[in-house]
């Protein structure tokens, strides 16, 4: 009877899944734009970062002991970028996207223009949705985060990162979007580059932000679609051909 339930309840979850996935093509197919359905996950990652504890140290005066060891720490090594769990990972900017895939598990989609639908809105936070989005050679980390700046004040954050250096990041223009019932919200800049840490990108605000009657409004029954475009910036184009 347990297992019946198990896969009962496992049954009506891809239903549930694929419902939504039809109706988020439905909606977007006459654009011609690909579709990913994307699940809440929790954040685990309570203890505080090492990206947040040497700016944190850095602001007290004290600075990172890496700075004191150079030859000890590899400069070229970069933790884990995963903004869900404190990963103790540490590994090229190279194969950073190979990490995110096999450990956790972070699915990657491809094409110029795509739809990210995320599912379940109205759970607590902190909660996020993560995505890597492949374009133009390079590879993108999309995280939306719904996150309490202020207690009983949920708010979520949407930016776009490249799984790259800030000078690359300097390249491309990233676009996020918002339209529905008859409404319509943008929000365009450079990526950061991950080195620079998701937290530190939420705390300076320097991302699209929504409260939750925000959200609510372009939301449709729990799930929030954000359309996402990359371009190369073409400011650095012209500098480059010069």
């Amino acid at each position: 009877m347990l297992f019946f339930t198990q896969c009962f309840g496992a049954v009506l979850d891809l239903i549930h899944l694929r419902f939504q996935h039809y109706k988020a093509k439905r909606v977007f197919s006459a654009a011609g734009q690909l579709v990913c359905v994307v699940n809440p996950t929790h954040s685990l990652k309570y203890a505080p970062t090492r990206c947040a504890a040497a700016q944190t140290s850095t602001e007290q005066g004290i600075l990172p002991p890496c700075h004191h060891h150079e030859a000890v720490h590899d400069p070229q090594l970069v933790p884990c970028t995963c903004p869900l769990y404190s990963c103790p990972w540490e590994g090229h900017l190279e194969v950073v996207v190979s990490h995110l895939r096999q450990t956790h598990r972070i699915n990657i989609l491809q094409g110029a223009e795509i739809v990210f639908l995320a599912t379940d809105m109205h759970l607590p936070a902190p909660t996020d949705w993560i995505i890597m989005h492949s374009c133009l050679g390079h590879q993108f980390l999309l995280v939306l985060r719904k996150q309490e700046k202020y207690e009983g004040h949920p708010q979520f954050f949407a930016t776009m990162m490249l799984i790259g250096t800030p000078t690359q990041a300097d390249n491309f223009t990233y676009r996020l979007e918002l339209n529905r019932n008859q409404r319509r919200l943008k929000w365009e800049a450079t990526p950061r580059s991950v080195l620079e840490c998701v937290d530190s990108v939420i705390s300076d605000g320097d991302c699209l932000v929504l409260n939750t009657s925000l959200a609510q409004l372009f939301s449709d029954n729990g799930s929030l679609a954000i359309g996402i475009a990359i371009t190369t910036s073409k400011v650095h184009n012209a500098e480059d051909e010069m």
